[in-house]
């Protein structure tokens, strides 16, 4: 059976899952590695565990499979940093999207003269998450680094030279680093001079359906590949799972809920919202995917679900079995309301020193209750940058959603009924491994776009007016009035507990 290989190099795991020429999935294999904060507000991981996790997915794989596949497409998440020697070693663990040490640096550029056309000619958010913030960090206080580095790369340009031994980046990673020019497609020369390097720290970019054969005998013998199979760059996760869920077309949002979360839109031209800071990230030479990303997906639940009840989830399969309470709980969760700011907030605050609240505890609350309110919260957090792309001037008249959450319905119905929009499942499979295979296969196949590949059948979760009316008019108006109300707030608590729980 002829098959690609989509790879998905995610935050917790690498997820690989082999995709036939139908466009179906038809095996999955997943590795996970640690995340280590060792200080406050740092979020780091080990490349080298990364790389050998990205070659157990792959060997692994093939020998399901019993043949190698006909191509091997990536995708990677997005803002990872990774300072490197004139070998390729890393000199520094890899900073993750989630590492706030560079938040004060956000903060002065989102309010220098600079800022708009930065983000105007980026189309990356201005902050901390992104390798900008980053490099200008290390300039101002790792001068040693910043000075040894010959390189300035993420972790698939990091995975690209194992394999390749060149430094090139594809056009959709590149668009996230705050660094590159989204619409001449080349390294931004004022980004740059802001950052203290030139382009010669950064690698070469390329075309999303770039590809490479890989010549390397000992790494192909290793993993079970013949020489010359071809590599293909593939875009970031977002951009990928956009082209997994079919939602390349005017009017289909991409919905993912993992770890973190994000809501995306396709255009032929980039939607700027300043005060949102909504990104416009390239998916090909064609196409933006223009939305925002929250900190607090699937995590939030865990923390709610690991501290508050002592439940451990451990697979996706469990969010369905905790979620079953919410059951006989009313729509609005009788007034209690979660803010599920517990990492701080991306889109659309922008914010490090947001924090999780849960208002309008009565008597009357129960444990269900609580449990609706932080899913409730969660969607609200999505629901709330949807508007912001609504407000910008794009249309939104389905969102298809990804992610571990799909295996719950009752969340998925909730978040049809607070969008007041269908929500459809297209695959329970990872969404942005299946698109980076997809990406390959229009490649390959010639195909004039991704229609032929999508299933004959989607499932549809219609909302209930008299839930969506709820949300519309009561729920989140005051949740989001209640974020702007207690910003301060939360920036006075943030800076006691950085001295009370450090």
């Amino acid at each position: 059976m002829k098959y690609i290989l989509g790879i998905d190099i995610g935050t917790g795991s690498t997820k690989a899952v082999a995709v036939d020429y139908s466009g179906k999935a038809i095996h999955t294999e997943q590795v996970a590695y640690p995340t280590l904060s060792p200080r406050p507000g740092y979020s780091e991981q080990a490349p080298e565990l990364i790389w050998q996790a990205f070659l157990k997915c792959i060997s692994r794989s093939v020998a399901f499979m019993r043949q190698p596949p006909q191509g091997i497409a990536l995708s990677s998440a997005m803002h990872s940093f990774i300072p490197v020697n004139e070998k390729g070693e890393p000199i520094t663990n890899m900073i993750t999207w989630a590492d706030n040490r560079s938040a004060g640096i956000a903060e002065r550029i989102k309010n220098s003269p600079q800022a708009a056309f930065l983000y105007e000619r980026t189309g990356t958010p201005i902050h901390a998450m992104s390798p900008l913030c980053k490099i200008i960090w290390l300039h101002e206080q790792d001068e040693s680094v910043f000075k040894s580095a010959y390189k300035y790369i993420s972790i698939k340009e990091y995975i690209w030279f194992r394999l390749f031994g060149v430094y090139e980046i594809d056009h959709s990673i590149a668009s996230a680093t705050g660094l590159f020019d989204i619409e001449t497609l080349t390294w931004n020369a004022q980004a740059l001079e802001l950052c203290g390097i030139s382009e010669d720290k950064l690698s070469l970019p390329v075309g999303t359906s770039f590809s490479r054969p890989l010549m390397a005998e000992n790494i192909a013998n290793q993993i079970g590949l013949p020489v010359n199979i071809p590599f293909f760059a593939g875009a970031s996760d977002g951009c990928c799972a956009n082209v997994g869920s079919f939602a390349v077309n005017d009017g289909i949002a991409a919905l993912t809920i993992g770890t973190s979360g994000a809501i995306r839109v396709a255009s032929t031209k980039p939607t700027f919202n300043f005060n949102a800071m909504t990104f416009n990230y390239r998916l090909d030479e064609n196409t933006f995917i223009s939305g925002g990303p929250i900190n607090n997906g699937g995590v939030a639940l865990k923390w709610y679900m690991l501290n508050f009840l002592k439940k451990e989830l451990i697979s996706s399969v469990d969010y369905g079995e905790v979620i079953q309470e919410i059951d006989s709980i009313k729509a609005g969760a009788g007034g209690l309301i979660f803010l599920p700011y517990i990492l701080g907030e991306r889109a659309p605050l922008w914010n490090s020193e947001t924090c999780g609240v849960f208002f309008g505890i009565t008597s009357r609350h129960t444990q269900s209750h609580f449990t609706r309110a932080v899913l409730e919260g969660i969607s609200m957090a999505l629901y709330n940058i949807s508007q912001c792309l609504e407000e910008s001037g794009l249309t939104i008249q389905q969102v298809n959603v990804s992610g571990g959450f799909v295996h719950s319905e009752r969340w998925m119905q909730l978040l049809a009924d607070i969008f007041g929009k269908p929500i459809g499942l297209v695959s329970s499979d990872d969404a942005s491994a299946m698109g980076a295979a997809y990406i390959a296969l229009k490649k390959l196949e010639g195909l004039t776009d991704y229609s032929s590949l999508k299933p004959a059948t989607i499932r549809i979760f219609t909302p209930r007016p008299e839930n969506h009316a709820i949300y519309r008019d009561s729920i989140f108006p005051v949740y989001r009035n209640l974020t702007s109300t207690l910003l301060l707030n939360m920036s006075i608590l943030s800076e006691m507990q950085a001295t009370t729980l450090s």
